[in-house]
């Protein structure tokens, strides 16, 4: 992918409200946390990308509550919510980006999803204000997060409570090796991509129908359907550019649907402009 006009990284809430509020009010902002499920396009990103994983971030326990900032990498905090006696969180190990982007999509796998166990997340307004906010306030559904008044999605997540049920935390870690261990034998970790491309379409795997259409292994330029699992697409050779992946997505997406009839949605975040 391109460059970005400017990158901001906030030293804590506190900068990232105060750079907010000096902002240009006109000047695009692109949120990232890990930029997993993102493809940025060749062209680059117009305005400022505020870049918001933090390896150091708050976790805390408070009133049956984990508190966590929004940088916070998924993982971190499935071993974290063990490590205090929590279960349920155990699927955010698989989740290779930041509690953010986690909440912003409502990600999952492995049967679990983000925001069933969240009791309030806070958010930082366009003009440096903050807000808290409930699972009430938004319609929450597979791999979609909308504003339940239904207007368009509007600040940056800089935090949240969950609330997780006690359990066996020796049990909890059990779980989470017994997890990795599956995502590493199943998934192309070993080689650059962007997560799992399309969205899994009610009653149906994405990768199964893929796979069915005779696309693992198919190639666009440097990029390739993974053959280990069908709905990743990988840059094995370190020479694909955005728009070859993103030529190959819109051929998987046709022939698919030439095929099935279904059209797969993609999960994968393209921003920016192509050259």
């Amino acid at each position: 992918g391109g460059r970005a006009d400017a990158a901001y990284v906030p030293a804590d809430r506190d900068d990232l409200a105060l750079f907010l509020r000096q902002l240009p009010i006109f000047e695009p902002i692109t949120v990232l946390g890990l930029g997993s499920n993102t493809l940025v396009r060749d062209g680059g990103v117009r305005g400022v990308v505020i870049l918001l994983h933090n390896p150091g971030g708050a976790l805390a326990v408070a009133d049956g509550l984990i508190y966590t900032e929004a940088g916070v990498a998924c993982p971190k905090l499935a071993r974290f919510a063990a490590r205090h006696g929590c279960a349920g969180a155990e699927f955010l190990a698989g989740v290779p980006g930041t509690v953010g982007g986690a909440l912003a999509m409502n990600a999952g796998c492995y049967g679990g999803e983000t925001w069933p166990q969240v009791a309030k997340v806070e958010l930082a307004m366009r003009d440096g204000s903050f807000v808290v906010r409930t699972p009430a306030d938004y319609v929450i559904g597979y791999r979609s997060v909308k504003r339940a008044d239904g207007r368009p999605a509007d600040g940056i997540f800089t935090a949240a409570w969950f609330r997780f049920p006690a359990g066996d935390g020796d049990a909890a870690r059990a779980r989470i090796r017994e997890l990795l261990a599956r995502r590493i034998a199943s998934q192309p970790l070993n080689v650059p991509n962007a997560g799992s491309v399309f969205r899994n379409p009610p009653h149906d795997h994405a990768a199964r129908l893929i796979e069915d259409a005779g696309l693992k292994g198919l190639a666009v330029g440097g990029a390739h359907v993974s053959e280990k699992h069908a709905n990743f697409i990988v840059n094995a050779e370190r020479r694909a550019s955005a728009g070859d992946i993103e030529t190959l997505i819109e051929h998987v997406r046709r022939v698919v649907a030439d095929k099935t009839g279904i059209v797969l949605e993609a999960e994968v975040r393209i921003i920016g402009d192509p050259l």
